[in-house]
């Protein structure tokens, strides 16, 4: 598998948590250093980490990963969607200080559901006899750029329609775990 083979995976790997990103920043007026570097941190370490695991268990595990990671990643995508949906049709609580949902309670959850496909493409990685190390680099790196990107491109949106934005983010997660689920019950992905 060359660089550019790779590239691709890792940017495939990494749109959910793009997309995730982009939902952080429109519930945060301001996005700062410390936002950027615990999305980036949080998604890049687990979309690097995932693959390395997956890579680790290699054969073994190969049918009960990709058996239940669809259910993983569509049960904690509905659930942090709905509680952001949630809260964004009851109001909220407009003296929730804005870095408070990037605390170690929200972001592990996401970070496990938007990087649990990695984990079966560490699996694959075994099978091909790809180099762990350069691939998991890669694919973390890259998760930690689109991620501290999107939550930028959120929070220009977010600053407008910032109760609305939060509606539409917690849509989207409960549609993108709707996706995973799908894609793996209907078409094997």
């Amino acid at each position: 598998m060359n660089l550019f083979d790779l590239f691709v995976i890792a940017v495939g790997l990494s749109m959910d948590a793009f997309a995730v990103s982009v939902c952080k920043g429109l519930a945060v007026p301001k996005v700062g250093k410390r936002h950027v570097m615990a999305v980036g941190m949080y998604f890049g370490g687990f979309q690097a980490l995932m693959p390395l695991i997956g890579y680790l268990l290699g054969k073994q595990f190969e049918s009960m990963i990709t058996s239940i990671d669809h259910w993983i990643a569509f049960a904690l995508l509905a659930i942090i969607g709905g509680n952001m949906a949630r809260e964004a049709l009851s109001g909220g609580d407009d003296d929730e200080e804005p870095d408070g949902s990037f605390g170690f309670k929200t972001m592990l959850p996401l970070a496990v559901a938007t990087s649990i496909d990695a984990l079966a493409v560490g699996v694959t990685f075994a099978f091909l006899n790809v180099s762990i190390i350069p691939a998991v680099l890669l694919i973390g790196a890259t998760t930690f750029a689109l991620s501290a990107g999107g939550l930028e491109v959120g929070n220009v949106f977010g600053l407008r329609y910032k109760s609305k934005a939060e509606l539409v983010g917690g849509i989207i997660l409960i549609c993108l775990g709707g996706k995973i689920l799908v894609e793996h019950l209907f078409f094997g992905g």
